[in-house]
């Protein structure tokens, strides 16, 4: 089982940033990649960043040059720093962890965090 938990949402106006952070717990040496989707109202739930064990990264187009992924393995905290906000980046954001284990793989996903960005 992994435990996430996401924090760091909040309001802010256009072209302002915010930092969300995603803390894991449990069996955390199993996650193979971690990722953040955003859910906005009346849109279905969509990617936006993810990085794997390796330290790759991969972007959505629409928040590629503004939003940085990183990880740190000692604290077990994924993070995404997200700067040049736009009102349409308002949504919750979840984190999810990724684990595969014995040819099956298991899909983890935090509560959520709002952020509003405001015109």
């Amino acid at each position: 089982q992994v435990q996430l938990v996401e924090s760091g949402g909040g309001l802010v106006q256009a072209g302002g940033s915010l930092r969300l952070s995603c803390a894991a717990s449990g069996s955390i040496s199993n996650i193979n990649a971690m990722s953040w989707y955003r859910q906005a109202p009346g849109k279905e739930r969509e990617l936006v960043a993810s990085i794997s064990n390796g330290g790759n990264t991969a972007y959505a187009d629409f928040v590629k040059g503004r939003f940085t992924i990183s990880r740190d393995n000692t604290k077990n905290t994924v993070l995404l720093q997200m700067n040049s906000l736009k009102p349409e980046d308002t949504a919750v954001y979840y984190c999810k962890a990724v684990i595969l284990w014995i040819g099956r793989r298991y899909d983890y996903w935090g509560q959520g965090t709002q952020v509003t960005v405001s015109s």
